[in-house]
């Protein structure tokens, strides 16, 4: 019993918070989605920069569109999940996210992509660890590094590069709202040359950039 015990406080303590400390410091080399792409023959373009080489008006942008109170929770937003179970109910062919930025980063740096009862237990384990071990500004930074934007495109660099053409901290709000607005499904939409819906999505992302600054909702970033 004494190793069992033993064998679960490791499993269970040691090693999510030993990893979660690492990567305070340190990013991941890669996470399971860019493997499981790679050998699915999609390549992987991942290349990490620190927050302040990323334009500002990306953090903006996603702030705005995927978790407007990203610097007000502390990881979890239960009204967007309650409404994301209602219209899921409703609507099981077009299955909706209630996650916060931070449950996706969680999700994303520490798990695999499936949707099941085990992995959304752990993703909120690991939302509380990054939360309280990273805080607001490593969450968002390694989001931005580590989030899928393409075929084998992971991160804001390897997007405004292979998009746009320049580096990350180059990026204007036009371009980080095209970015953002391909995050439900990267795989299929474009950034550029991009269909009606996502012009439509990623104009509505750009209006509310602005407000999003004005309004010290990314105040948390610094």
């Amino acid at each position: 019993m004494r190793r069992v015990l033993m064998l679960l406080f490791i499993v269970v303590i040691v090693l999510p918070v030993g990893a979660t400390v690492v990567y305070r410091f340190i990013p991941p080399p890669m996470t399971s989605l860019m493997v499981l792409r790679f050998f699915e023959g999609r390549g992987m373009d991942y290349r990490w920069r620190g927050l302040d080489e990323i334009s500002p008006t990306l953090a903006q942008a996603a702030i705005a569109s995927e978790d407007a109170r990203f610097c007000l929770h502390h990881g979890f937003e239960f009204a967007a999940m309650e409404k994301a179970l209602e219209h899921n109910e409703k609507k099981p062919g077009k299955i909706r996210g209630g996650s916060t930025i931070s449950q996706q980063t969680a999700k994303n740096v520490f798990l695999w992509p499936n949707r099941d009862y085990v992995r959304k237990g752990l993703e909120a384990y690991f939302t509380v660890l990054t939360e309280a071990i990273w805080g607001k500004r490593r969450i968002m930074e390694m989001y931005l590094n580590v989030v899928e934007w393409g075929s084998g495109v992971y991160g804001a660099e390897a997007a405004s590069e292979v998009y746009f053409g320049h580096s990350a901290d180059q990026m204007t709000t036009s371009e980080a709202a095209h970015l953002v607005a391909i995050l439900p499904s990267p795989l299929k939409w474009k950034a550029v040359h991009p269909g009606k819906y996502v012009q439509r999505r990623a104009g509505t992302v750009a209006q509310r950039v602005g407000t999003v600054r004005n309004s010290g909702l990314a105040a948390c970033l610094g």
